[in-house]
């Protein structure tokens, strides 16, 4: 890695690597997901299928 990137060093690795999946997982428009984020459509997902406890029969 630090012979063959754009990076100085695995500090600059560690961030560019925070920042592609902090841009995966919060900002990319997924298709197959109506071309919102993943995180957003956990978060509506999380609000119309609200979760409920089990009922305990003894």
């Amino acid at each position: 890695v630090r012979n063959r990137g754009p990076w100085r060093g695995l500090d600059d690795l560690e961030m560019a690597t925070v920042e592609y999946i902090d841009w995966y997982n919060n900002r990319r428009l997924h298709g197959e997901l109506g071309h919102i984020p993943p995180a957003e459509h956990e978060a509506l997902h999380a609000m119309t299928h609200p979760v409920t406890a089990p009922l305990k029969t003894s």
